[in-house]
């Protein structure tokens, strides 16, 4: 038997540069109070606690949720790359769907410092290391620019390789990011920024400039799971559940396939939409908003086709037609997305998440797209693990 999931609340604080924000204990505590609080629920009545993270020690997770009470409940930490935040929310939705429990916590957060990402062992195998091997048999490995933005500009190479695109597409992905950021108060980059400023900034990885690639961020979300039998014992009346979810992990295809959107998690994302769309019955043509991974915007572009959101070899047509904005077809990313918002690993899968619930409740102020009764949410990680979430509105 598998009971729905509500999610009651959720919260979130806003992203900051590293450097400026208060410690990962704090900022996780504060946002996990903030979900608590919108969901109406006493901390007393959470079962079990679940927090994403990568940059951080063993029993952050406590460390953080400590900071809202000491009530003896299982807390569970998971560090699933950028996937963190949404694995620990699928584990927590599983907890729910089950019967185990009746309400969980779910938290992300991330401390970041400046730069690029890097592994925080070097006297062991990076489990990254298949991945750059495949890498390096595709393009190369150039040891003066960041990984992260070799894998997915090598991604972007390749679509235009296979599809003759124009550079300048993946720059028309950032000027939308600011745009939408600019009504989000959360967000790290807010100011407007023209097409012509972001191809002329400083390639880091050719088709990539460098506001075409996600800043590292420090930030906190959270969110709060019941089922429904919860919800009516307590006088809850949340609007929003989760329709259908559901996790992949590489396959075969990742690395034999010799084309780096493979080795970047196409095939992953491809799969669990899938999964999603067939078991909850709606396919990408009902979907009016989406939060989906724009790590690079090599990666948002592409992912517009392992949605199903553009059929293959579209996704230039769907940016210059505007159908990824307001007054297209499908808005994606009205928070501005990682690329505006900002990144903070373990956080972002909740914070997808907040944004799709404020939307499907009609609380996203200036960035409401209007009429919304479904959202889907997609996190990536390599190494690798891909969620994706479908959310409904109760009753929709």
């Amino acid at each position: 038997m598998s009971q729905s999931v509500l999610v009651a609340g959720v919260g979130m604080i806003p992203f900051t540069k590293p450097g400026a924000s208060d410690p990962y204990s704090v900022m996780g505590a504060q946002a996990a109070k903030a979900a608590l609080a919108d969901a109406g629920v006493d901390y007393k009545l959470v079962q079990q606690a679940f927090v994403g993270y990568v940059y951080g020690d063993s029993t952050c997770g406590q460390a953080a949720v400590y900071g809202v009470g000491l009530t003896g409940i299982p807390v569970f930490n998971v560090n699933n790359n950028c996937a963190s935040g949404s694995t620990a929310l699928f584990l927590a939705r599983q907890a729910v769907a089950s019967g185990a429990i009746d309400c969980a916590l779910v938290l992300g957060m991330e401390q970041m410092v400046p730069g690029a990402l890097k592994g925080a062992f070097d006297d062991r195998p990076s489990p990254m290391a298949r991945f750059q091997d495949a890498m390096s048999e595709i393009q190369g490995f150039d040891p003066q620019a960041p990984r992260a933005a070799q894998l997915f500009g090598g991604a972007g190479r390749d679509y235009i390789k296979q599809y003759g695109i124009s550079k300048d597409t993946f720059g028309r992905i950032s000027v939308k990011a600011r745009a939408h950021a600019a009504n989000n108060p959360y967000s790290v980059f807010r100011a407007p920024i023209t097409l012509e400023e972001v191809m002329a900034a400083p390639t880091i990885f050719d088709p990539l400039t460098r506001f075409q690639c996600c800043p590292p961020t420090c930030g906190a979300a959270a969110a709060v799971l019941c089922s429904d039998d919860f919800a009516r014992r307590h006088g809850l009346s949340p609007a929003v559940r989760i329709a259908a979810q559901a996790m992949t992990t590489d396959t075969d295809s990742t690395f034999d396939a010799g084309d780096m959107r493979q080795v970047v998690g196409y095939d992953m994302t491809a799969a669990a939409a899938k999964q999603v769309y067939e078991a909850a019955g709606v396919g990408p043509q009902d979907i009016p908003v989406v939060e989906l991974h724009d790590c690079f915007t090599a990666n948002e572009l592409i992912t517009y086709e392992g949605l199903g959101l553009t059929a293959p070899g579209t996704a230039e047509k769907f940016i210059l037609d505007g159908d990824n904005t307001y007054g297209g077809r499908v808005v994606t990313n009205p928070s501005g997305g990682l690329l505006s918002k900002g990144h903070p690993l373990g956080a972002t899968g909740l914070a997808q998440c907040t944004e799709l619930v404020w939307q499907l409740r009609g609380q996203a102020d200036k960035r409401q797209v209007e009429g919304a009764r479904h959202g889907l949410q997609h996190n990536l990680g390599l190494g690798g693990a891909c969620v994706v979430t479908l959310y409904e509105k109760v009753g929709a």
